[in-house]
């Protein structure tokens, strides 16, 4: 049985295999960017872990070959339609994840509802030169009953409301890189959700989706392989 409002310290696909279909309202989260997977002369290849790069923890290589990336995101978007009904998917192309994703999006196009364009006001300075500077990422909404319509049923908002979401980026908090803004949770829960159901955030982190939804009134389930974090989290919702 799954206890809600707590995070549990474990792949997001052992979590997913306890819940029941459409046991979840929406899903809230933004997966490892795969950083250290680089190219050298023309090929892929995987760098040694540089923490600086590695940005969303500390012990995890995040260094996944395309293809492995590729099936690991295939099968837990699987899972999260299977379970919920509503899922933002936040991602960021890099060189170790765009081909990926490219790809995903293709996969899931019947599923793919809307693109939010999230606009960190501040670009993140390129590593190397002839490279643009990052100022977005994008988070992918998916709906497994109506997809074929943009509209969000539960609104209430006409002509005021953008997809294009300029929420300055949050550095890094307690040892974490790549810290989810809590307003743009807010922005989801707030306006596009429905109120009561379960909230759900596969790649927990340090908890911004599960803490947003507890003020917001929602009850919320997370993983995390992280234990430091999963600590943290679980601290914070007991708060």
């Amino acid at each position: 049985m799954i206890e809600l409002n707590k995070i549990y310290n474990e792949d997001c696909l052992d979590t997913l295999s306890k819940l029941e279909d459409n046991s979840i309202k929406a899903v809230i989260t933004s997966p490892p960017y795969n950083m250290n997977l680089r190219i050298r002369n023309g090929k892929y290849c995987s760098r040694q872990v540089v923490k600086e790069f590695s940005t969303k923890y500390n012990d995890f290589d995040d260094n996944l070959t395309i293809d492995e990336f590729y099936k690991f995101h295939k099968k837990v978007l699987d899972e999260l339609i299977r379970v919920s009904e509503f899922v933002f998917y936040n991602i960021q192309f890099v060189t170790g994840s765009k081909r990926a994703f490219f790809k995903l999006i293709g996969e899931f196009s019947e599923q793919l509802k809307e693109v939010i364009i999230w606009d960190k006001v501040n670009a993140q300075p390129a590593m190397s030169v002839g490279v643009l500077n990052s100022q977005y990422e994008l988070i992918l909404v998916f709906d497994k009953f109506n997809a074929i319509s943009r509209k969000f049923y539960d609104a209430t908002f006409r002509g005021n409301f953008s997809n294009v979401w300029k929420i300055k980026r949050e550095y890094k908090r307690q040892g974490h890189g790549a810290v989810f803004p809590e307003e743009l949770v807010e922005n989801i829960l707030a306006n596009l959700i429905s109120s009561g159901g379960i909230i759900y955030d596969p790649f927990c982190g340090t908890g911004t989706t599960c803490v947003v939804a507890k003020k917001l009134g929602f009850n919320s389930i997370g993983s995390e392989i992280s234990q430091e974090y999963v600590d943290l989290s679980n601290k914070k919702l007991c708060n």
